[in-house]
């Protein structure tokens, strides 16, 4: 049996063990932000995600080209109705109109090229709706991680295009990216800032730091 002097002396060091449990979520919480939980999305993450939530075809301006995946729904007509790739001239085969030019318009401007195509020899009054499925991608060269072609969001800046490829390289040049537009026949470059939209089919260089 323990003496009255050894309890004694046991008691402190017992709450002083206490006292230090009951400090460490102070400890944690000086810390900073907690880690994301499980099920959580980090901060980077959900805004990628944010991104991917915008439906393909709500942009209304959007300027169709080669390699666009395309919805063309006329009503109450199944057979002439359906999923076509925009080819390298441009164009897309449609039953009863043919090869459809499409490059250039965008999808309000298509709808009202279909609809006088097909009236009124073949239609009365047909009603015509198209939704972009999937944009062409975009390309990534020089100093990125990842180079390559990756596929187009709406509403994406060139930092968050490159940050979806990995990121810069340590050599990097980050204040600026160099583009050659998808409908520039000149293949000139132009320097662009960061926050700049990305546009379906631009080729973006990232250039090398002098130092």
């Amino acid at each position: 049996m323990r003496s009255l002097r050894s309890i004694f002396q046991y008691l402190p060091r017992r709450g002083l063990f206490l006292s230090c449990l009951l400090s460490i979520p102070a400890l944690l919480a000086a810390q900073g932000p907690a880690l994301p939980q499980v099920g959580e999305i980090a901060p980077a993450a959900a805004e990628v995600r944010e991104m991917e939530l915008i439906p393909v075809g709500s942009d209304s301006e959007y300027e169709l080209g080669v390699g666009d995946r395309i919805q063309v729904i006329v009503s109450g007509h199944e057979d002439l109705s359906g999923e076509f790739v925009i080819d390298g001239d441009g164009q897309f085969y449609m039953p009863l109109i043919d090869d459809v030019d499409a490059a250039g318009l965008n999808p309000a401007e298509l709808e009202a090229l279909i609809v006088e195509a097909l009236k009124p020899d073949y239609l009365v009054n047909p009603r015509v709706n198209i939704q972009v499925l999937k944009y062409r991608p975009y390309y990534l060269m020089g100093e990125v991680l990842s180079t390559g072609a990756f596929p187009y969001l709406s509403g994406m800046s060139y930092l968050k295009a490159i940050a979806i490829a990995g990121g810069f390289s340590y050599r990097a040049k980050q204040d600026h990216v160099y583009v050659i537009r998808a409908d520039d026949e000149s293949l000139e470059e132009i320097k662009l800032p960061m926050s700049e939209k990305v546009q379906p089919g631009d080729i973006i260089r990232v250039a090398e730091r002098l130092f």
